[in-house]
């Protein structure tokens, strides 16, 4: 039973205790009050009878009359004259009167005060005993109205203090609750302070857990601000913080592998043309500021494109890579533009060139960065500011009519199956299966790996769709062999409002299989939609169910708002571990992010490791699981 239940038990139990005391007290009084009055009531009028009796000097007719006479204008019951011998000599008794309070109070309650006695006599002679008995229905009358009176008062007095009691409860209940709140936000990774309440014991507690709340954000502060700074020194150039060569090619190679991303795009390489000199003419720090203002311009040029990547590969030469884009003169072109700006306004002599190329998934990096290099050579030859694109490739050209026809067909008969692989821990024993789902996108056709179709999913807003069919095809599974499993949930699928209570209602219908149902969101799409996430791990949480990041690492310590959401796990990047065996400044990083989200109860897990090597070194960084070609499934 919870605390504030049993602060209104014990206030429900005082106040029913007391009020019945009380109205049992004051009803018990009332009584013995009116009992008492009508036997005084009684004894008067018998001495009083008695003496006027006895004046009548034995009188028998004189006694009559004045015995009538009092009964007739008095409320009495009975009056009777007892001679010496016990015998009754004079009775006059009064139909008994209902009273107007209920039966069962009068049994309860009824008053029966004894009669008046009193000697009558003739001088020295005795004539008898006079007994005077009243009626008590008027005084059970009387007692049943101030006992309703007593009642009503008391439920009115019930009433105003039960209200106060619930003010006062409440005063106890919000801040206890709000303490509550905080120590489950921390629970969820979440730090927050509340306001101090007036009720100096609840007080001092509220303010050493802000306290505590104070430190530990501070301390994971810290810990992200070394991580991040430790992610800088491996992965970004010093001067221009772009991505150096390493991470560049690191991110290519998974974005041309990766299961669920682009079908294809562009890759844009940027050289500075005679840079050393540039260096003897304009100075080193002259120079160094150039190539600086170089690379944010880059950056905005790509930042145009949407989703992107850019790396510093040399001193001169500079890489975007664009996913999804349709054309690769429009890009190419616009940083070329923006590069002549800049660098004429800093030397006239200075000049820039620029070369495309198509990618598509699952191309070579070597020839797509082979094409892209004499793309560069062409514009090289051609002079300042020159654009050279090579627009060969071999992605699937169809229109968005076709493909929405496609996808719905592939959809509606379910021609979709689940590719497993192995993700296991430090033992080998297998945690659960990463399940990317493949199409069939024509009845008799091979089954289509996410990257050809999920750019066009996402244009006909269909991914809420077909997110959901993985999430089915995932709990039939889990059903199947008990195996948990691990699908993929695009950030789109979230914008669909009917998409969350539509997982729900699927798990609600298979609630021995949810608590299989491991759920992951990519990073970048992910920090679009934070409040989208947190939402989406409520209502899977509810049910059973797992949610986490995946393809993460590049922006972690960008704040805590994503860590914040209450995940469950984290799949580090390939492109962050991938070389960290041989990479003390890549390894440290790594190291640093597995002990930061495992200090706030996630679990850690690498993806897509290759290298024998590489997995060793994760092991010891003390990651919890880990997949990709070095598992053996």
């Amino acid at each position: 039973m919870s605390l504030i239940r049993q602060v209104w038990l014990l206030l429900a139990l005082t106040l029913v205790i007391a009020f019945a005391a009380a109205f049992g007290i004051t009803v018990h009084s009332s009584r013995q009050y009116l009992e008492t009055q009508l036997g005084l009531k009684n004894n008067d009028t018998a001495q009083f009878l008695a003496l006027t009796l006895s004046q009548q000097k034995g009188d028998a007719t004189a006694i009559e009359l004045v015995i009538a006479s009092q009964f007739d204008t008095g409320y009495y019951e009975a009056i009777r004259l007892i001679g010496v011998d016990g015998r009754p000599t004079l009775e006059r008794r009064a139909t008994p009167k209902a009273s107007g309070a209920p039966g069962w109070f009068v049994r309860w309650l009824g008053i029966s005060p004894p009669p008046g006695v009193s000697q009558v006599s003739d001088g020295w002679k005795q004539l008898g005993r006079l007994e005077v008995r009243s009626h008590a229905s008027f005084v059970h009358d009387q007692l049943w109205q101030s006992t309703m009176s007593t009642a009503s008062l008391m439920a009115v007095l019930a009433l105003v203090l039960g209200s106060l009691a619930a003010v006062g409860v409440r005063r106890i209940r919000l801040p206890l609750e709000a303490t509550v709140q905080q120590a489950t936000a921390i629970t969820e990774r979440r730090f927050i302070t509340i306001s101090e309440p007036v009720v100096p014991e609840l007080r001092d507690v509220t303010r050493a857990m802000n306290t505590m709340v104070g430190r530990l954000k501070a301390m994971f502060d810290e810990q992200a601000a070394q991580v991040e700074q430790l992610r800088r020194q491996a992965n970004c150039d010093a001067l221009t913080g772009l991505s150096n060569r390493s991470h560049f090619m690191g991110r290519l190679k998974v974005m041309l592998g990766s299961e669920d991303g682009s079908a294809g795009g562009a890759i844009v390489l940027v050289r500075l043309a005679d840079l050393q000199g540039l260096n003897r003419k304009l100075g080193h720090a002259t120079t160094d500021r150039l190539l600086q203002e170089s690379a944010a311009a880059i950056v905005e040029s790509a930042r145009r494109a949407g989703s992107y990547e850019v790396g510093r590969l040399n001193g001169s030469d500079f890489a975007m890579v664009l996913p999804d884009v349709g054309s690769l003169r429009e890009p190419a072109v616009d940083v070329a533009a923006r590069l002549r700006n800049l660098l004429r306004a800093h030397d006239p002599m200075a000049n820039a060139v620029v070369g495309a190329v198509r990618w598509w998934h699952g191309a070579p990096v070597s020839s797509l960065l082979a094409a892209a290099d004499q793309a560069l050579a062409r514009a090289e030859a051609r002079g300042a500011y020159a654009v050279e694109l090579d627009d060969t490739g071999d992605g699937l050209v169809l229109g968005e009519d076709a493909w929405r026809e496609r996808l719905q067909g592939a959809l509606a008969n379910r021609r979709a199956k689940l590719v497993e692989f192995a993700l296991i821990d430090g033992n080998g024993s297998v945690v659960h299966r990463e399940c990317p789902l493949r199409l069939q996108l024509e009845e008799g056709g091979a089954l289509v790996p996410a990257a050809q179709w999920l750019p066009m999913a996402r244009r006909t807003l269909l991914t809420a769709r077909i997110d959901t069919l993985a999430a089915d095809l995932a709990l039939q599974a889990i059903a199947a062999d008990g195996m948990a499993r691990a699908v993929n949930i695009s950030p789109g699928s979230l914008l669909d409002s009917s998409f969350v209570p539509g997982l729900r209602a699927l798990l609600a219908a298979h609630p021995g299989e949810a608590p299989g149902l491991w759920l992951e969101v990519a990073e970048d799409g992910a920090w679009r939609h934070i409040e989208l996430v947190r939402e989406l791990v409520s209502q899977m949480h509810g049910c059973g169910a797992r949610v986490g990041l995946e393809h993460a690492g590049e922006r972690l310590t960008e704040g805590s708002g994503l860590l914040e959401a209450g995940l469950d796990f984290v799949k580090l990047d390939a492109s962050l571990t991938e070389g960290m065996a041989k990479d003390m400044a890549r390894a440290q990083h790594v190291n640093g992010t597995v002990r930061m989200l495992r200090g706030i109860g996630l679990q850690v897990y690498a993806e897509g490791v290759s290298d024998e090597l590489d997995a060793a070194a994760l092991w010891h960084s003390g990651v919890d699981g880990l997949t990709g070609p070095v598992v053996k499934s």
